[in-house]
């Protein structure tokens, strides 16, 4: 099955739950309405023909510019998205799936914004979406340990927003 039956499939069965999609780039992407995305994938999970048996990883993009003069020429809003890269390994086929977010959930600012967690369909989801958690301040509802992997605990931000600053001192260290 190529990307453009997974599309229609998608299509098919969730309607404008699909928002867009890009199949003549590198690694053909749907954007998905993030309310949908543990249902859409259980379906690219579960359906036989289809069979999305590996999830390769979550990634956590940031888009905000934080220069006032380049984000005057930008045409879209601040946001944040997240791809999953899939594969069957029994089909021998691929797929990204981007699901776009706010920055702050409801609009307030230090609010993480949420989407389900996978990590019920797919075991390496606990780690990616800790990671995604941890640097970029996403919250994956129904994650069973959703906490810090790569900072300490009591780290205050997220590293990869585009908006963090670095403190000056961690414990009485000089960090800057």
């Amino acid at each position: 099955m190529n990307v453009t039956d997974i599309f229609d499939r998608l299509k098919q069965q969730f309607g404008e739950e699909v928002v867009r999609v890009d199949l003549e780039c590198v690694d053909p992407w749907v954007e998905i309405a993030a309310s949908s995305l543990h249902e859409i994938c259980c379906f690219l999970c579960e359906t036989p023909e289809l069979r999305f048996d590996y999830l390769h990883c979550v990634s956590g993009v940031d888009y905000l510019e934080p220069d006032p003069k380049k984000a005057k020429k930008i045409d879209w809003e601040p946001h944040l998205e997240l791809l999953y890269h899939l594969s069957s390994v029994r089909h021998r086929h691929r797929i990204v799936l981007r699901v776009v977010l706010p920055r702050w959930r409801d609009d307030e600012e230090g609010r993480l914004p949420e989407v389900a967690s996978v990590s019920d369909l797919w075991r390496t989801a606990d780690w990616h979406e800790r990671e995604v958690y941890d640097l970029c301040g996403v919250s994956f509802k129904g994650h069973p340990d959703l906490r810090r992997i790569l900072c300490p605990e009591d780290w205050e931000g997220h590293p990869l927003r585009k908006d963090y600053e670095t403190p000056e001192e961690y414990h009485g260290i000089r960090v800057k």
